[in-house]
């Protein structure tokens, strides 16, 4: 198993397409085809996101992660992240890589999650605002929770309403949605 990004423009939208899947579920609406849409359209054009997977000797991915610039320009956040297989130990392995490679933040939602993210190296952590625990890798220059910025983002209304006003756009993006989702490695 080896962490790597995707090669080509197919692939990455494969990969991402099952991500966006993997985490909203297939009976999620629209919200897959937004995040997957501003994904492409905002964040991979202005090069503030990467996806990254831990693939097998034949590439196919076990655990697929996005990872997103924050504002500043200094860290990365982990917005996305699934192991497609459900296989958490692959998932954990990626993340730690990446842990170790870049200047990570993280969000731990529960105490399970903060302690799986303990489990893939990240030990420093963050009480925010609202209840929030936010842990950074070893390579974070925050050193408080005021020094880290906002991962950059894309308004999800803005695409929204890009779909209901622009019938070929959100047509050629759902082709491409589907089409990349069945491209994904089986």
């Amino acid at each position: 198993m080896r962490v790597t990004t995707p090669e080509h423009g197919a692939q990455r939208d494969a990969w991402l397409a099952r991500l966006c899947a993997d985490i909203y579920g297939r009976e999620a609406g629209l919200s897959p085809l937004v995040t997957f849409s501003g994904t492409r359209q905002v964040l991979f054009a202005q090069e503030a996101a990467r996806l990254w997977a831990l693939v097998d000797d034949q590439g196919r991915p076990g655990a697929l992660a996005l990872l997103v610039l924050d504002e500043s320009g200094q860290g990365m956040s982990l917005w996305l992240s699934a192991s497609p297989g459900g296989d958490r130990e692959s998932l954990r392995r990626l993340v730690r890589e990446l842990a170790l490679k870049a200047p990570l933040r993280v969000e731990a939602v529960d105490q399970q999650a903060e302690d799986f993210y303990r489990r893939c190296g990240i030990n420093r952590w963050f009480a925010a605002p609202g209840g929030r625990r936010l842990g950074v890798a070893k390579g974070h220059p925050a050193q408080a929770v005021g020094e880290l910025a906002e991962p950059m983002r894309f308004d999800e209304a803005a695409i929204l309403r890009r779909f209901k006003h622009d019938a070929r756009f959100f047509e050629d993006e759902k082709q491409r949605f589907v089409t990349a989702l069945a491209a994904f490695p089986g």
